[in-house]
């Protein structure tokens, strides 16, 4: 028996015999083990109105919260939700990694906080950090396909919503609770605290919250390097909230500020001088042939951040700044006919700059704000519905080296409709929005865009704990400002960008059938899904010089077909087994294959609950991708082993504790995310331990 399959059978082992002991020490004590009961709980998905669960929408949603996200969560976005079934990681190392959903990412993947857009530079390049903290929050919801078509076309992909307690919706009981983290990492020797507390008196509630981390370049298996150089992130966030709460509902406000220092991995300036003849790059001096072709292979903004760790750090960095102002309010039955009005805006000022050596090259900026307000009607011949308008503007800029983009400024309305009616076995939906758009390209004339998306879908209840639902959609979403007017060399993704300012609206044609078992051992769900685009927008290869390739924005027709499945099977009273899975397969109608697209996954985990002890062991088979784009190369595949080891206790009677372990990548597999720009230069983190203790108050 090999050393990696020793060492996975003694992981679980020791979870199973640890949660085993404290079964066998409770029937001694009495207790029936069968009096535990497993429920499947009913999730209200806080990014959709009118209060609905994630069983009554037509497309799949998934929630990740409690201790599952205190576990699994890293220092950013995509990592932490990498392993849920239908999503993916485009990570750039340790300092940057957005959700891949099906596929797909920004553009067309919307990172939202509470319900409104975050500002800042993640849309227009993957090493560009998401500004929220995975650390300060309180669940993550994941919209797809049809359900995130209420916030418009830039989630045409689907959302991700993340929740906080940043601004409090309720007076917290004895006047004050809180939490307590830390946690420490063995691959990045990473140090992180957390601490966020509110308290309430009368009408008003404060809320408090902080996160500190600092980790090093995180170690890599089977390399000479040892550590991915430039992988490093150091970040604080500290946000203050406060809220008037009253009978009827609350009025809130919250500021946030973060300042990030983290290393690009992977980040090289040897094809800086790139740049194209008509349909052709040249790279170096005029004097010499650094043609391409197809066939010619294959600052001081923001806070500093002391990295004194041991190592000497050759690349890049950034040096973030993000100042952010949350409002949010809801009201219930405020006049007749309304039975909420719910209210949600941000304003962001977002800065961080490019650094080599201490000389600042390039600087992005992005301020601007998202407004929504939604007024949910009362119910009118057994139609329950909500009216909405959502409003945003973004002023952009990229400024020294890497400028591939121009100060833009884009402004968008929207107004949305959405029903639902219930008839016996059946829920039915119905969504319509309409948006305006308007990019206009420092001081020029605008170009304007009107996307229009429909959506209709329903659920059929038809047996007790089973629900199967079909959901259709047209959904429109107008060209990106990078996609219109890109111009120059972007470093982060080796291209020479050109934009193409007469781009049209790319359309989506989709449909999705959902199979839900939600009472018994056995629940779990199993969706299918079909996206048929037109006009789909994408970024051409005209050229290739080495591994830097120049692209310009152009549309054609393209089709995502899927599948995601989790199924979980509940062996006895505190061990169950769950089965879980998704393949996406992308191509443009000729047959071409779309780029970075993740290749499919099936993996399987044991779950135990017992007493104060939990814990799971989970392996996923990672396949290989091998349907390529023209430039790309095959991303082998590979074995992940993750498992996970908690004890609950009390330290008082309000006071209580959990310390965790958990283990990633235990069989020290050297693995690539096919999904990221970085490929073969930025291998996934190795063997990791994180050990935590959670207290809560």
């Amino acid at each position: 028996m090999t050393t990696k399959r020793l060492l996975l059978s003694a992981t679980v082992l020791s979870v199973m015999s640890v949660c085993g002991t404290a079964q066998a020490k409770d029937q001694a004590r009495g207790q029936d083990p069968h009096d535990h009961v497993t429920e499947v709980e009913e999730v209200v998905v806080r990014a959709l109105p009118l209060g609905r669960s994630g069983d009554d929408v037509g497309s799949h949603v998934a929630l990740l919260s409690g201790d599952d996200l205190v576990h699994r969560r890293t220092s950013t976005l995509g990592d932490t939700l990498s392993s849920l079934p239908g999503v993916n990681s485009d990570a750039f190392g340790g300092g940057a990694s957005r959700p891949v959903v099906r596929g797909q990412t920004s553009p067309r993947v919307k990172v939202l906080s509470e319900g409104a857009a975050l500002i800042d530079a993640s849309e227009v390049s993957p090493d560009h950090a998401v500004s929220g903290e995975p650390l300060l929050l309180d669940g993550i919801e994941i919209l797809r396909g049809p359900a995130a078509l209420l916030y418009g076309g830039g989630a045409i992909g689907g959302a991700v919503n993340l929740l906080d307690k940043k601004i409090p919706t309720r007076i917290p009981e004895n006047g004050g609770e809180g939490v307590i983290e830390y946690r420490h990492g063995t691959v990045d020797n990473e140090d992180a605290g957390v601490v966020g507390v509110t308290v309430g008196a009368g009408q008003f509630a404060l809320r408090l919250e902080a996160v500190g981390r600092r980790s090093d370049d995180y170690r890599i298996p089977d390399s000479d390097e040892k550590r991915l150089d430039g992988s490093y992130n150091n970040t604080f966030t500290g946000t203050i909230g406060a809220s008037w709460i009253g009978d009827k509902g609350y009025l809130g406000a919250a500021y946030t500020e973060q300042s990030s220092t983290y290393g690009l991995a992977g980040h090289s300036h040897e094809f800086a001088s790139c740049h194209p003849h008509g349909t052709h790059l040249h790279c170096g001096g005029h004097d010499d042939h650094g043609h391409g072709g197809h066939d010619h292979g294959d600052d001081d903004h923001g806070d500093d951040h002391d990295h004194d760790h041991d190592h000497d750090h050759t690349a890049p960095e950034v040096r973030l700044k993000s100042k952010r102002v949350d409002v949010r309010g809801e009201i219930n039955n405020p006049f007749s006919g309304v039975e909420r009005i719910r209210l949600r805006a941000g304003h962001t000022d977002y800065r961080h700059s490019e650094l080599e050596e201490g000389e600042t090259l390039t600087t992005f900026t992005n301020k601007g704000y998202d407004g929504r307000l939604e007024v949910q009607h009362t119910e009118w011949n057994g139609l329950r519905g909500v009216i909405g308008a959502q409003l945003s503007h973004s002023d952009f800029a990229a400024v020294g080296l890497e400028s591939y983009l121009r100060p833009t400024e884009t402004d968008a309305l929207g107004i949305f409709l959405m029903e639902e009616y219930e008839i016996g076995q059946w829920h039915l939906e119905g969504a319509i929005r309409k948006d305006w758009q308007e990019t206009a390209l420092d001081g020029q004339k605008a170009i304007e865009h009107d996307p229009l998306s429909l959506s209709a879908s329903a659920v059929w209840h038809f047996t007790p704990g089973y629900s199967a639902a079909l959901s259709v959609a047209r959904s429109q979403r107008a060209p990106s400002a990078q996609e219109l007017f890109a111009k120059g060399v972007h470093l982060a993704t080796n291209t020479y960008e050109i934009g193409t300012a007469d781009l049209d609206l790319e359309t989506a044609h989709s449909v999705e059938l959902t199979l839900r078992k939600l009472e018994g051992n056995l629940t779990g769900s199993v969706s299918a899904y079909h996206y048929d685009y037109s006009d789909y927008i994408f970024a051409n290869t005209l050229d290739r010089h080495e591994d830097f390739r120049l692209i310009r924005y152009e549309q054609a027709d393209a089709r995502f077909t899927g599948i995601e499945a989790e199924l979980t099977q509940k062996l006895n009273p505190w061990l169950s087994a769950t089965v879980f899975g998704d393949y996406v397969r992308a191509e443009l109608k000729g047959g071409d294959n779309l780029p970075r697209i993740p290749g499919g996954r099936l993996g399987a985990r044991l779950s135990a609950f017992q007493g104060p002890w939990s814990g799971d062991v989970e392996y996923t088979r990672v396949f290989k991708q091998d349907r390529i784009a023209d430039y790309e190369t095959e991303t082998p595949g590979y074995d992940l082993v993750n498992a996970t080891l908690a004890y609950d206790f009390d330290v008082s009677d309000t006071i209580g504790a959990q310390v965790f372990l958990r283990g990633a990548n235990l069989l020290d597999e050297k693995a690539w995310s096919h999904a990221s720009f970085l490929g073969e230069r930025a291998p996934l983190r190795g063997r990791s331990l994180t050990a935590g203790v959670r207290v809560r108050f």
